[in-house]
C-alpha cells in the first residue's frame, strides 16, 4: 500500500514527495508526461527573493524556503547522485532609488536573520557581467541562489526513487492524494467548482552561451540573467497573459533577447543554444496555493507556483507533509486554497 499519491511530477509534486518520504511514508509520484514536462522543464532558475520591506507571512516563508535549500539540494544531490545545478551566487541589479535601497539594506540585517547582506556597491567591483546603471551603483544580495530547473528536478526525482518512492506514469491512486498538476490542474479546477482560481501564464525564455558560472545573477528591467554551471547564462522571462501557441517561441523572445544586450552589453552577439516556452501555473491570489482539494476527502492540492516555484519548494514540501501526514496544518492565509477562490 501507498500512503501517499502525487499527481504531478513537477517541482511542487516532488518537493511534496520528498517531504513525505524524509518523514516516512509510502510515497507514489504519477505523472503521465513524465518528470518536469510543464514549467519545471524551464531555464531560468532564479531563486531571489522579494525586497526586504513591507514584511507579510509570504515573504516570511520565501526567506525560510530559500534559507533551507542549500542543505535540501545538498542531500538531494549526495542521495540521488545528480546535480541540481544549485549554488548561492547572490544577485546584482541597479540602485534606482538611492534613499530607498539604503532603507532596504537596512531592512535586511533585521528579516534576514543577520544571515544574509543587501548592499550597495560600486558596479565596477563585479567585472564584465554587470548591468547598465547610470548611478554606477548596484545592489548586491547574498540570499540569492539559481538552481538549474531541469537538472535540479531530476536530481529531485533521483532522490526520490533513492529513498524509496515511486514515479510512474500511470497507476491506481492510493493513500492520500495530493494535486500538483500546474497549469492545466488550476484550469480543470476552474472547470469543476465553475469559479476561476487561477491560470495559465506563458513564458519565453532561452539560454546564451557565455561563461558566468561562478558570478552573481543580475536582474533588470524585469529581466532575469542567471549563469549556470554549464558555462551558460539564462535569460527570462516573458509573462503573456494572452497567447495563441503556449509552446511556440515568437516575437515576445526576440523582443527581451534584443533588451538584455542593451541592460547586460557583455551579452550582445553571443549566440542562442536553447529556446524555451511553456505555461507556468499563476493561482488567482499569486501566491502559492496549498492546502484541502475543495469537495473531496483525503485530496490537496499544492499549486501556483509561478514564477517562484523552485524558490518556495523547499517550505512548500514541508507544509504540505505536515498537513497531508500529521493534520497539521501550518498554512498561511495568503497561501490556502480558498484565498484564490472567489467571494460569493
Amino acid at each position: 500500500m501507498v500512503d501517499v499519491t502525487v499527481r504531478g511530477a513537477g517541482i511542487f509534486g516532488l518537493s511534496v514527495a520528498w517531504a513525505c518520504l524524509v518523514r516516512g511514508a509510502s510515497v507514489r509520484v504519477i505523472d503521465p508526461n513524465g518528470v518536469a514536462s510543464g514549467s519545471s522543464g524551464g531555464l531560468v532558475g532564479a531563486l531571489a527573493p522579494h525586497t526586504p520591506e513591507r514584511w507579510n507571512d509570504k515573504k516570511e516563508l520565501q526567506f525560510q524556503s530559500l534559507d533551507m535549500a542549500e542543505a535540501l539540494w545538498a542531500e538531494v544531490a549526495e542521495l540521488g547522485g545528480k546535480d541540481p545545478g544549485y549554488a548561492r551566487t547572490g544577485r546584482i541589479q541597479p540602485v534606482g532609488a538611492l534613499e530607498l535601497a539604503t532603507e532596504r539594506a537596512r531592512a535586511a540585517q533585521e528579516l534576514w536573520k543577520g544571515k544574509y547582506t543587501w548592499e550597495i556597491r560600486d558596479v565596477r567591483e563585479f567585472g564584465a557581467f554587470v548591468p547598465v546603471t547610470p548611478s554606477g551603483l548596484v545592489i548586491h544580495d547574498t540570499l540569492t541562489a539559481r538552481a538549474h530547473p531541469r537538472k535540479a528536478t531530476a536530481a529531485l526525482a533521483a532522490a526520490v526513487i533513492a529513498k524509496g518512492g515511486e514515479i510512474v506514469e500511470d497507476a491506481a491512486e492510493q493513500g492520500k492524494v495530493v494535486h500538483a498538476t500546474g497549469a492545466a490542474g488550476l484550469v480543470a479546477l476552474s472547470e469543476e467548482l465553475g469559479k476561476p482560481v487561477g491560470a495559465p501564464i506563458k513564458g519565453q525564455s532561452a539560454i546564451l552561451d557565455y561563461d558566468a558560472r561562478d558570478l552573481p545573477q543580475v536582474f533588470v528591467d524585469g529581466l532575469h540573467a542567471v549563469p549556470h554551471a554549464d558555462g551558460t547564462v539564462a535569460i527570462g522571462s516573458t509573462t503573456e497573459r494572452e497567447f495563441d501557441d503556449s509552446s511556440r517561441c515568437d516575437g515576445g523572445l526576440d523582443d527581451i533577447l534584443g533588451r538584455i544586450v542593451r541592460l547586460i552589453p557583455v551579452l550582445k552577439n553571443k549566440t542562442v543554444l536553447e529556446r524555451w516556452a511553456g505555461l507556468r501555473p499563476r493561482a488567482r491570489s499569486r501566491a502559492p496555493m496549498l492546502g484541502a482539494y475543495p469537495g473531496r476527502d483525503r485530496e490537496f492540492i499544492a499549486n501556483g507556483g509561478f514564477k517562484i516555484g523552485f524558490g518556495m519548494a523547499p517550505v512548500v514540501g514541508q507544509l504540505m507533509a505536515d498537513l497531508v501526514l500529521d493534520g497539521e496544518d501550518r498554512i498561511p492565509e495568503s497561501f490556502r486554497v480558498e484565498a484564490s477562490l472567489p467571494k460569493g
